[in-house]
């Protein structure tokens, strides 16, 4: 199948659909954002990676740090983390070296189609206390919201986000460890790094082999992010963009912004024009801001060169929410 006409991480069931196709084979990057009618199985690659000096500087940084590490990585190096795990193990017993490493997994390499009803238990049984109207009962329940990727069994807390999974005790929170990206500066890292940001975090390069702490450029989006949700408060006129056509839920999440939109004194349009750019989003000039709905990873869109801000569902949540 092709890129989706939105993006290229997540499944194209569109294009499925018009060919009756029973079943997606999605090859590349994903965003494995949970599909709506399809059955996906997911080719994700084999980047190259070259475990030894990996080792060394996942080893460098656990020295450094006195935090346990949690390793996390892009789909496309998944394949590599046994022999990372084995060969850590082994150089730090030749080293007589004790440092706590944790790994993340991926989450899965198929997937089934999410039902609407399925989708919205576990959306009632996630979000806590709500209005009848979906949205969170008061500002307390926005962390439940933000947490959404996490789920408490037992003693420990299970993350899912990006198509990785991993648990951390409960005693322990996840600003105690220290992210070890393996991989691209990329939309996933992005999502990690903005989801987490309290984090320390170290991205090990793959390419020219050795680790940056820098992620100043993802805390000035997140800093812009807030500027956003500032201004969006003041737009009386409301553009919903579609930015999915399969992700399932979206369209749930689509009625929740119209009603959101509406307790807030506001009125809304709801907008279907493919990928954004600032030459479509002129046509309406009318709209002080836009909300895009779309999967985690093409979500954060650089609006500096548009009329007006578009900002997420969340970020929406934030401004419009009494």
């Amino acid at each position: 199948m092709a890129d989706t006409a939105y993006n290229s991480c997540c499944v194209d069931e569109v294009g499925a659909s018009n060919i009756d196709a029973q079943c997606v084979v999605h090859y590349g990057h994903s965003c494995m954002s949970p599909t709506s009618n399809l059955p996906a199985f997911f080719v994700f690659g084999k980047a190259p990676l070259d475990i030894s000096l990996c080792c060394r500087s996942l080893l460098d940084c656990s020295r450094e740090s006195s935090k346990p590490v949690l390793v996390l990585c892009g789909l496309e190096y998944a394949h590599a983390l046994d022999d990372l795990k084995r060969a850590t193990m082994e150089l730090c017993k030749s080293d007589c070296q004790n440092s706590e490493i944790h790994y993340a997994e991926v989450l899965c390499s198929e997937m089934s189609p999410s039902s609407s009803s399925t989708a919205e238990e576990q959306c009632s049984q996630s979000n806590g206390s709500t209005h009848n109207d979906g949205l969170p009962a008061d500002n307390d329940d926005l962390a439940t919201l933000v947490n959404n990727c996490c789920n408490v069994e037992g003693s420990t807390r299970k993350y899912n986000l990006g198509g990785l999974t991993w648990r951390v005790s409960t005693d322990e929170k996840m600003d105690d460890y220290l992210l070890y990206w393996i991989g691209q500066d990329n939309s996933a890292f992005a999502n990690i790094a903005l989801t987490f940001n309290k984090c320390d975090i170290v991205r090990y390069d793959t390419a020219a082999n050795q680790f940056s702490r820098d992620v100043s450029h993802l805390m000035k989006i997140l800093r812009r992010r807030y500027y956003l949700v500032e201004k969006a408060k003041d737009a009386n006129i409301v553009g919903i963009l579609v930015g999915t056509l399969g992700v399932a839920g979206y369209l749930d999440i689509i009625e929740q912004m119209k009603n959101l939109i509406k307790t807030a004194g506001k009125k809304s349009y709801t907008l279907v024009m493919g990928r954004p750019n600032s030459a479509k989003l002129a046509n309406f000039p009318e709209c002080e801001v836009f909300v895009y709905v779309s999967c985690a990873q093409t979500a954060l869109l650089d609006s500096k060169e548009f009329l007006a801000p578009v900002i997420t569902p969340f970020e929406a949540v934030l401004a419009f929410s009494r």
